[in-house]
């Protein structure tokens, strides 16, 4: 028996409210018993890290791994003639197969929030590293936000991946069953933005010169025996002398400072005059940095990893700012056509938090300057660093229906403050999660389940997970089209080869 997974990719990448069709090829060669085919959207973070050295055990270090699956929607495929729940309730079920080929659609819709499902199963929560068998505990701390984006980079120690997968049930406990995977990435769509508030984000840096810079000249002992005062030990400008150039450079966003994949940064460099100066300042080099820090959690350990990604980078320019005669507090900018054109790049992924991964930026903006001169040397170089945190939104905007019921709600939700996104406010007469949860950061958030899987009966028995009613976003979404507008290009560093990666033999 061979079973065969296509999806239907229209689109680089999948984002919320996206229909996922596809179709499950089968290929029976003789006549067999099959209990059911059964495809399933899923969306997992999986985290590995290892534990602190114990003192009594020195020479063993236990891996710790915690597993969410914050997205979990199944559709039973064959026998057509019957619930999912019959199934559940009748696991030993067997029916007969003709052979032959067969193709079976199937549909699904991608829902807005995350739903972390209470996972116990060993299928999911046991994996092989080095031959070695690891367990995963089951985790206790849940969050509720939006879907986070696929997420690589970190071969054994983090990921997050979406996939559909189906699955051919056999009745033989001999027998295996056959299955089948296909991947997607997913790039969510962005919270509600925030207002602009008064002024700007801004990182500052101020720098004194010297006007007189020392020379090798200047640094000689004077004779002995010349008891003579000469006219060089005397200052020739006392006026001269006590000038020191002073300059402050700030690095400046739009607050609250919001980057947008693919996208320009809205950067502004300004160079501001403190005092008089007789000389001109140079800039003598310019570097724009983007650094991405994941927090990975798994369960009592945590870590940090970071990422950069150079944007702009131009050093050697020699390049006046300003001029001396300018008054004191001239602002003076820096040409924006320096970094203008090179967009945030496409393996960048948003600012997210999931149940045990996290991901926040900051934009460090590196600022050489020279001062009387463009020779090396002769500049008096200084480079200032100047880092602001920021987030980084998709720029996938969501349905503009979708945030006006999500932000004005009706009478029985609570007013939002301004700039915060949407409450954790479930529907009314909504029953609490079953799964302990955490609120987090803004974004699209409600109770902590989905509703049933599209084309699946509603439930009289009880289900394999216990899930709460839909939340209030999820309950609109269901009726909205998907996107039909910007998606911009998401496209995560694949895991290279030969690096260490989740075991896929004992994934269920």
């Amino acid at each position: 028996m061979l079973v065969q997974l296509h999806l239907d990719h229209p689109h680089e990448h999948y984002t919320n409210l996206d229909l996922i069709n596809g179709r499950v090829l089968l290929r029976v060669p003789n006549t067999t018993n099959v209990s059911s085919i059964i495809v399933k959207l899923e969306g997992e973070s999986r985290t590995r890290l290892m534990a602190p050295v114990r003192p009594d055990r020195p020479d063993r270090q236990r891996p710790v791994l915690e597993v969410h699956k914050f997205l979990y929607r199944t559709q039973l495929l064959w026998p057509q003639n019957m619930r999912q729940e019959d199934l559940v309730a009748n696991p030993k079920a067997s029916f007969t197969i003709n052979a032959g080929n067969f193709e079976y659609p199937f549909q699904f819709k991608i829902p807005l929030n995350a739903a972390c499902q209470q996972q116990n199963s060993l299928s999911t929560n046991v994996s092989f590293a080095n031959m070695a068998l690891e367990v995963a505990k089951t985790p206790t701390q849940h969050v509720k936000t939006t879907l986070p984006p696929s997420l690589s980079g970190f071969p054994g120690e983090a990921e997050i991946r979406y996939f559909v997968k189906v699955t051919v049930a056999r009745p033989q406990f001999f027998k295996e069953n056959p299955r089948a995977i296909a991947n997607f990435t997913f790039l969510p769509i962005e919270p509600p933005r925030p207002p602009l508030a008064d002024g700007e984000a801004y990182a500052r840096r101020q720098h004194q010169f010297l006007e007189n810079a020392p020379s090798v000249a200047a640094g000689k002992k004077k004779p002995f025996f010349d008891s003579k005062d000469s006219a060089s030990d005397i200052p020739s400008s006392p006026s001269l002398s006590s000038v020191t150039p002073r300059v402050t450079v700030d690095a400046r966003l739009p607050n609250p400072a919001i980057l947008t994949c693919n996208q320009d940064l809205p950067l502004r460099v300004l160079l501001k005059n403190n005092s008089e100066r007789t000389k001109n300042v140079y800039l003598q080099m310019l570097q724009i940095e983007l650094i991405g820090y994941t927090r990975v959690r798994a369960h009592e350990v945590t870590r940090d990893e970071s990422n950069s990604w150079i944007l702009a980078s131009m050093s050697n320019m020699a390049i006046p700012i300003g001029s001396p005669t300018d008054p004191v507090g001239t602002e003076c900018p820096i040409n924006p056509e320096y970094w203008s054109g090179k967009p945030i790049p496409n393996t960048v992924p948003p600012s997210f938090q999931a149940c045990n991964l996290s991901r926040f930026y900051e934009l460090e903006v590196r600022v050489g300057m020279g001062y009387g001169s463009y020779k090396h040397g002769e500049d008096q170089l200084v480079v200032l660093p100047l880092r602001l945190p920021v987030k980084v939104y998709s720029g996938i905007a969501p349905p503009k229906a979708l945030l006006e019921a999500t932000l004005t709600g009706d009478s029985n939700r609570p007013t939002e403050k301004p700039g915060l996104g949407p409450s954790l406010y479930p529907p009314p007469n909504a029953q609490a999660p079953i799964t302990p949860t955490t609120p987090t950061h803004q974004g699209f958030t409600g109770a902590n389940a989905f509703p049933p899987a599209q084309g699946a009966p509603a439930a009289p028995h009880q289900p394999v997970y216990d899930d709460a009613p839909p939340s209030y976003e999820d309950a609109i979404g269901a009726n909205l089209p998907p996107i039909n507008g910007y998606r911009g290009s998401y496209l995560p560093p694949p895991v290279p080869e030969g690096a260490p990666r989740f075991s896929e033999e004992k994934r269920r």
